[in-house]
């Protein structure tokens, strides 16, 4: 049935999360962004989803520098939670300033319908965790950031990331990492690790700590798949700007087909029909959803 239906007694999704997290084997977190791709993902398969800031960023025609805002997140978390129903952990960037920010974001957020923010130790401008250059936060300023989420937070998760290893060395992130879950964090994701060995013995670190990592592309992360993170001691995996990148690279050769044809033929073997996108979306749901709600009001109405 349509999601709008499905809302009611739906338990919150931090504690889906984190029962989820208790079971075994990684966590798959496909990047979505927005609530069709939501929808897709959910149709494959996926018990969580991914949002990424590169993502929504991108989707708004902006780099990843931090120039989004809470409300902005705010927006795509409504649009993915809601559409898929999933536990969808969130990039949060920064925490979109200082401790009392982080404190609205992270209230703001769960109100979404986050299940997971995280909160990563740079400062802004921010970039994208595997490009260089970034500049880090002291550890204690990160350290009262994560405070101040854990404290703003109901049920939903709070991931401390820590940008440290690719300009301070591992043991720097292994520090800040252990200063972070001693300020209250869930969960630890150590961006932009660059071999197995790396990962291995970050997880080595932390036994028992739910870890997240990220296999995005065009990065510095090596491709490894799902079942080698988990071999590595990782509780999640994202796959960020994937369904982006996807979506954006069809969208580019579709607009170069209408350029140079006057038409848009060519690309029909590559669409979705629009009775695969009707059945994606629940379009018969809602309007069934809508004749019962007329229905039962007609019916009261004449009581």
């Amino acid at each position: 049935m349509s999601y709008l239906s499905d809302l009611v007694q739906r338990e919150p999704a931090g504690r889906r999360l984190r029962e989820r997290l208790q079971q075994p084997g990684i966590l798959r977190l496909p990047g979505a962004h927005n609530g069709l791709a939501a929808l897709q993902a959910r149709e494959a398969g996926f018990q969580g989803l991914y949002l990424s800031g590169a993502a929504m960023s991108a989707s708004m025609g902006l780099p990843d520098l931090g120039i989004m805002t809470a409300a902005d997140v705010a927006f795509f978390v409504r649009q993915v939670a809601g559409a898929s129903g999933l536990p969808v952990v969130v990039d949060a960037d920064t925490g979109f300033g200082e401790a009392l920010n982080v404190m609205a974001t992270v209230a703001a957020l769960e109100t979404a319908g986050a299940a997971a923010v995280h909160i990563e130790d740079q400062i802004l401008p921010k970039k994208c965790g595997h490009l260089s250059d970034k500049r880090l936060a002291s550890p204690g300023d990160m350290a009262a950031k994560v405070g101040a989420a854990v404290r703003a937070r109901r049920d939903i998760l709070v991931i401390a990331r820590t940008d440290a290893a690719a300009s301070e060395g591992l043991e720097a992130a292994i520090a800040r990492a252990r200063l972070y879950l001693e300020a209250g964090a869930d969960a630890i994701f150590p961006e932009a690790l660059t071999s197995a060995e790396m990962f291995r013995a970050f997880a080595d670190a932390f036994p028992g700590v739910p870890l997240l990592a990220n296999m995005t592309e065009f990065g510095r992360t090596p491709p490894f798949t799902a079942a080698e993170f988990e071999s590595f001691g990782y509780a999640m995996v994202i796959w960020p700007v994937s369904s982006l990148r996807v979506a954006a690279k069809a969208q580019e050769e579709l607009y170069a087909a209408i350029a140079r044809d006057g038409a848009a033929t060519a690309m029909l073997p590559r669409m979705q029909t629009r009775a695969e996108l009707y059945e994606t979306i629940g379009y018969f749901d809602y309007e069934a959803l809508d004749g019962l709600i007329a229905r039962s009001t007609i019916s009261k109405s004449r009581q």
